[in-house]
């Protein structure tokens, strides 16, 4: 029993979901282009985080749950953080390139990588730094001011998000910091964007909003809560740089789009990173529900 609870607490297994969870997000967005005409990117965004609330409120049943004080703090700053960078890249990529936008935002987890990393942990965030510039060519396009922002915007809260989702994640058991974390990101979302949305409703979009907030980002934020349970942040950090090469692969199969020279060198320098983050990234001991759940288990295996 002690062996198969290590197997599943291993980094290799935290990898494994999140490299699950970042192609659940870029299916998820390709799924998203067909609703843009209809709602507008920020719109398409303001759905899929009202849509996750409703699913996670219903699954977890918050109610059920207690929490600390501090505990729900965490999880306030959490959604918030998620509605930032949500929101935060919908507006970057209206004004400046997408490549730009993607490069500018992944500097968020990037920092996390570089700042917690310790000794070749730092050095493979800069491998995956490389990786997602020779991806997203950001030099290809012009940029705007407000654009830059934004995109800067949705990395600082990209980069809290990494942050918060592991201290939410040691201090609630399964995804009842997501039933706190996304209900706050859907009202903040609704502030900024839904008085201009919600005319333009109608039942088969909220339909189609439900079914698209399971893939993105009801799954995939729970994958990663659990991955950092497993991983250490700046490991998962540097993982997160694989996601360039996930939505390469999405839509070179999907979309026809044919990467260059630049992007395919991109992939291999990104997944070295990631291969070599996974194994410099195993975690101490977590929060103390994570750590009475191991002594427990520990205990039942003597018994």
């Amino acid at each position: 029993m002690i062996s198969t609870t290590a197997r599943r607490n291993s980094p290799g297994m935290g990898t494994l979901m999140a490299f699950a969870a970042m192609s659940c997000v870029q299916l998820g967005l390709a799924v998203s282009v067909g609703l843009t005409g209809r709602l507008g990117s920020e719109g398409v965004a303001w759905l899929r985080l009202a849509g996750a609330a409703v699913i996670i409120v219903a699954i977890a049943r918050p109610w059920r749950i207690r929490y600390s004080r501090g505990t729900l703090g965490i999880c306030v700053l959490l959604g918030l953080s998620t509605a930032g960078m949500t929101l935060g890249f919908m507006l970057a990529i209206a004004t400046i390139p997408l490549g730009t936008a993607s490069a500018l935002e992944f500097m968020g987890p990037l920092t996390v990588a570089v700042v917690q990393g310790k000794g070749a942990a730092r050095w493979w965030a800069v491998v995956a730094a490389a990786g997602v510039l020779c991806l997203t060519e950001p030099w290809s396009g012009g940029v705007e001011p407000a654009g830059v922002l934004f995109a800067l915007m949705a990395a600082a809260c990209w980069a809290a998000y990494v942050l918060l989702t592991q201290r939410a994640g040691d201090a609630v058991e399964g995804i009842g910091a997501l039933a706190i974390s996304l209900p706050v990101a859907a009202l903040a979302a609704t502030l900024v964007v839904g008085p201009s949305v919600l005319g333009r409703m109608d039942w088969q979009l909220v339909l189609i909003g439900l079914a698209l907030a399971l893939l993105l980002p009801v799954i995939p934020f729970s994958l990663e809560m659990l991955a950092l349970r497993r991983l250490t942040t700046a490991a998962f950090g540097t993982l997160m740089c694989l996601e360039p090469a996930i939505a390469l692969a999405v839509g070179l199969a999907i979309l026809d789009q044919v990467p260059r020279p630049a992007a395919l060198a991109g992939v291999v320098l990104v997944i070295a990173a990631g291969i070599g983050a996974t194994r410099a990234g195993r975690r101490g001991p977590a929060g103390p529900g994570e750590a009475k759940r191991a002594l427990g288990m520990a205990a039942d295996a003597q018994r």
